[in-house]
């Protein structure tokens, strides 16, 4: 910041003496130059331990020099700190008033002083809430009119409840917030009106709870009559709060907060808490949430342990309405309202597991065949030099074929690969030539994935429904087989359970298994990769689940003994293979948790635009003999779950049963 500085006057006399005296007699002049027109007009005067003031219309520089000069304190004034000034004493005033005097001086022009180190910044007051104002610990003493940031604790009510009380008291140009992290109010303002804000802060923050009281219950529920004077008491108000809390254990209802309140919310308790009519009664409860079948076992289980009549009965009767999921309990009152609160416990909403399974197979194989075969006819017989292990032509099927005609050769199957033949006019020798090379590769990735509640068994099937033969029948007439059908594909099955801290323990059974080629197998050949494990994850953690490398290499030579050994003529009676695969299975999990609407659509959303955006790029290619309106789409994702309008105003209203405990329609995740 540029502006003026005015030192400190005040110097000890022991070390005037050692500084240059030539340089100290210009400052002086130099600071004293402002004051001397002062003085011509009479604006001050010496009497006693203090001066009279008259400053008329005076510039305000330079009553900032008379002002350094009389305290002793320096000065950096911003550039914007300009006009007159009109301070006049009746009194003398000694340095310390005078600082003061001046202090209010600038407020009413619109001026802020900030204490920094070793110097005041005199600003505007616009940007001296902007600025580095001093920040004072908690409890130290601050007056005067230097701009200052206080920070307030509040204790017993809400700071936010201060700021429309202590709004008005605040000078334009202050600031007042509050911190509801830690109940405080932050304050830049003048010091001294800050204390005039504290002493008005301690009087409306005082502490109304008093002391607690136990209201204690005979018939009814604590947590329902709890529940029931809080949606009919109206809304807190600052410093006349009202504290309630159920206490099921001993089925009371805690009361404190404001005292001027509690005799009228005591009267509406015991008033709630009266004895029905009948000694016995049936309440219904709706269940939101959870399975009534699956209640009524943990229900009876504790009514038994609860009470029982002189012949070992428990006098209560429970029983689940599949229709509406609800509880049916009739019993005594007191009996009826702790199994009410168990079963508020028990219907809760439970998380949801979206368990995604990633499994990715890369394989390679390899291999080669280079081999001849020969053939001789003579009168006394026929020799063959026979390599099939390929399972091509032979030099004795080609011989057949060509026996045959024309139709036995198109029938002749010579297998893959480079096949070359001759043989003498006369049909007397013949030589097969078969060279193969061949190469496969595969590379396999499939995300199967699943939904399922907490602590809830899931599992989805991807694949074929295969038929297997079992077994055989011969008959007199007929043959009979036994037919078995088996799921051939992608089978995941998964149960989750949340832990603490976001992370699950999974059991999971994962079976990856297709159709492989028969070969010399009577039925269907098939190949599985499975893995059933428990494993401990967090959540949209990926972890490795197992997986399999596997590596294979073969070689194979057939030979005519001595002949297959020749140097360099041996391989015309050898027939050699090499095959070498490679396989690289791993399989990952994924598990996601779904508590509540937002974590459904960031999961439901991106998936569902997906398939519907490939379906619309389907569209715009077009289909020979069809419309584009014809191909499928799917509709946007609010508009597969609007109502015609006949419907849509019952879907927002509640029950008509007359029943309160009936709960509302829920809305749809989407």
């Amino acid at each position: 910041m540029h502006g003026q500085c005015f030192p400190d006057s005040r110097t000890e006399r022991g070390t005037q003496s050692a500084r240059p005296l030539l340089p100290r007699i210009l400052f002086i002049a130099a600071l004293l130059a402002p004051m001397l027109v002062v003085a011509d007009d009479d604006a001050w005067a010496e009497r006693g331990d203090g001066i009279t003031l008259n400053f008329e219309d005076a510039d305000i520089k330079s009553v900032i020099a008379l002002v350094s000069e009389r305290t002793g304190r320096n000065f950096v004034v911003d550039p914007r700190v300009r006009g007159e000034l009109t301070v006049i004493s009746s009194q003398p005033v000694d340095d310390d008033q005078l600082y003061q005097v001046f202090l209010s001086a600038l407020q009413i022009h619109g001026f802020a002083a900030i204490p920094a180190d070793g110097a005041i910044r005199i600003v505007p007051k616009n940007i001296a809430k902007r600025d580095q104002t001093p920040v004072p610990e908690p409890g130290t003493a601050e007056s005067g009119h230097n701009f200052v940031t206080q920070v307030i604790p509040i204790e017993h009510v809400e700071a936010s409840e201060l700021i429309p009380l202590l709004r008005p008291l605040i000078s334009d140009e202050a600031e007042l917030a509050a911190y509801s992290e830690t109940n405080t109010l932050i304050v830049s303002e003048t010091a001294g009106n800050i204390g005039r804000l504290k002493r008005l802060i301690d009087r409306v923050d005082q502490d109304t709870t008093g002391v607690t009281e136990v209201v204690p219950l005979e018939h009814g529920s604590a947590s329902e009559i709890v529940e029931m004077v809080e949606a009919i008491e109206p809304e807190k108000r600052a410093g006349r709060r009202l504290l309630l809390a159920a206490d099921d254990r001993s089925n009371s209802v805690l009361v404190g907060g404001d005292p001027a309140r509690r005799p009228s919310v005591m009267e509406l308790i015991q008033r709630l808490d009266a004895e029905l009519e009948d000694e016995e009664g049936a309440a219904v409860i709706y269940l939101r949430y959870s399975d009534a079948e699956s209640i009524v076992p943990i229900l009876e289980g504790m009514a038994e342990g609860m009470a029982r009549g002189p012949e070992g009965e428990t006098g209560v009767s429970i029983h689940d309405h599949e229709a509406t999921n609800a509880l049916i309990i009739n019993g005594p009152p007191d009996l009826v309202a702790k199994l009410r609160g168990v079963v508020n416990r028990l219907d809760v909403r439970r998380a949801q597991v979206l368990v995604e399974a990633i499994i990715a197979e890369v394989s390679a194989e390899r291999s080669q065949e280079l081999g001849i075969q020969w053939g001789a006819l003579g009168d006394q017989g026929v020799g063959l030099v026979n390599f099939d292990a390929a399972g091509g032509g032979s030099v004795t099927n080609i011989g057949r074929a060509a026996a045959g005609g024309t139709d036995a050769l198109g029938n002749l199957s010579l297998g893959s690969g480079l096949t070359a033949g001759a043989a003498t006019r006369g049909g007397e020798l013949g030589v097969l030539l078969r060279a193969l090379s061949s190469e496969s590769d595969s590379n396999i990735l499939s995300t199967p994935s699943v939904m399922t509640m907490d602590n809830e068994e899931a599992e989805i099937v991807v694949g074929q429904n295969v038929p297997f033969v079992t077994g055989r029948e011969v008959g007199d007439t007929r043959d009979f087989q036994s037919i078995q059908r088996e799921d051939v594909g992608v089978q995941l099955r998964i149960r989750p359970q949340i832990n603490e801290g976001d992370s699950l323990k999974l059991d999971i059974e994962k079976e990856v298994s297709d159709v492989q080629e028969r070969g010399e197998a009577e039925d269907i050949v098939t190949s599985m990769r499975s893995i059933t494990t428990s494993a401990m994850v967090d959540d949209g953690e990926i972890m490795v689940l197992g997986g399999l490398m596997d590596e294979q290499a073969e070689s194979q030579t057939d030979r005519v003994p001595g002949l297959g050994s020749i140097p360099g003529l041996g391989w015309l009676f050898r027939y050699e293979s090499s095959a070498a695969q490679k396989q690289n299975l791993m399989v990952f999990l994924r598990p996601r948790i779904i508590e509540n609407r937002d974590d459904a659509r960031e999961l439901t959303s991106p998936k569902y635009n997906l398939i519907r955006n490939r379906q619309l790029a389907s569209r715009a290619r077009g289909m020979r003999f069809l419309d584009d309106e014809d191909i499928p789409v799917l509709s946007q994702r609010r508009a597969f779950m609007e109502l015609p309008p006949e419907f849509g105003d019952r879907a927002g209203a509640p029950r008509q049963s007359g029943n309160l405990d009936a709960p509302p329609r829920r809305p749809d995740l989407f």
